[in-house]
């Protein structure tokens, strides 16, 4: 059985159907045949190599005596605790089991009289919900620089419900400047919703859009704490919209309250004020390590400043993927858009060196 920790697969009615095509579902399918072990490199879902922190396991641990009980009043102290933190208002915060969700219903709520706007290749979610109910979807080509290629993407249709921007991207990790969402935020077709997925921006040094919200009813922000927190088992997500916004989404089956386990582990993440600093600074290190390695030796990457990275194998990247992982290195799926590119999350020192030392002995 393959355990789906990636944000799962929450709101769709055909779920099994979709796994069959779904490039994410596949390589979990892929990884599972491999026979992963507890020896296994696993860079390949974008997943932190640290877990929880200490504070936030021992907060998770005391969840569990208080999941007898509903845990509204521990959700609604994250909520404010992160508009706080954010300087918004609390009724602007809503938390969901996992950003995906809150992705989903966004997708379903905003696409009913209008296409879906996203780049290519980015988080390959958005456009199979949107799919998943007939909805046309305008795929955009990254620009020159990997990043979202904004222009063309507000003259994609005339009249769209939903333009989706992950910053920074995933696959690449590249980033589009706040100054050019902002001028999007202007000049994009009246009445769609801009969704702006802020999953990694903490390894970034990129400035967040949640204060814009607040001036902007028809921006949506998702941040996660699968990533740089480490909780990407615990499924936590949260929205962040103009109140009337967010009541949208919640007519796509409401809500689900994660447990309290997740949220006290959470809330513990968020008073710790230095472990995004620790966090940040060691995936820019690997990262970079690792980066610089590669380009020692005449393989091209992406200006990343997420937990992930791509390189350019120049040759099909399915074959790099699969031979990697008979290594027992298992790094990320291919994209459709670039089949030469091979994506590679940001593990532990002896992740990345046993990934340098399998892709030197792949690549020879």
């Amino acid at each position: 059985m393959v355990d789906v920790t990636r944000r799962s697969f929450v709101g769709f009615a055909a779920t099994l159907p979709l796994l069959a095509h779904n490039p994410w579902a596949q390589a979990h399918i892929e990884t599972a045949s491999t026979a992963a072990t507890s020896d296994d490199v696993l860079i390949n879902f974008n997943e932190s190599p640290w877990g929880p922190s200490a504070a936030a396991r021992h907060a998770m641990q005391e969840g569990i005596a208080l999941s007898g009980r509903y845990p509204y009043k521990i959700q609604y102290r994250l909520n404010a605790l992160f508009a706080r933190q954010q300087g918004i208002p609390e009724d602007f915060v809503q938390t969901y089991c996992g950003s995906k969700q809150a992705l989903q219903h966004a997708v379903h709520a905003f696409t009913q009289q209008g296409s879906l706007v996203v780049a290519a290749p980015s988080y390959e979610d958005p456009a199979q919900a949107a799919r998943g109910r007939k909805v046309t979807v305008h795929e955009i080509p990254l620009n020159a620089e990997h990043a979202h290629d904004l222009p063309r993407m507000l003259v994609a249709d005339p009249r769209p419900g939903l333009i989706y921007i992950c910053n920074p991207n995933n696959p690449t990790g590249t980033l589009t400047a706040r100054s050019d969402i902002e001028r999007a935020l202007k000049d994009k077709p009246k009445g769609s919703i801009l969704l702006v997925d802020e999953a990694y921006i903490d390894f970034s040094q990129a400035t967040t859009c949640i204060p814009l919200v607040k001036e902007h009813p028809d921006l949506l922000v998702l941040r996660t704490f699968s990533k740089i927190y480490g909780m990407a088992g615990a499924r936590l997500g949260i929205a962040v919209g103009n109140p009337v916004l967010l009541e949208q989404l919640e007519v796509f089956g409401n809500y689900n309250v994660p447990a309290a386990s997740s949220l006290l582990g959470a809330i513990a993440s968020l008073e710790d004020a230095s472990l995004l600093s620790q966090r940040k600074h060691n995936n820019t290190r690997l990262r970079e390590e690792t980066v610089a390695w590669l380009n020692t030796r005449g393989f091209r990457c992406t200006a990343s400043q997420a937990n992930c990275f791509m390189i350019d194998v120049r040759r099909p990247a399915s074959d790099i993927v699969k031979a990697l992982a008979e290594r027992r290195v298992h790094v990320g799926r291919v994209w459709k858009e670039w089949p030469t590119w091979v994506r590679v999350s940001v593990g532990t020192d002896d992740d990345m060196h046993r990934f340098r030392e399998a892709f030197a002995e792949v690549m020879a």
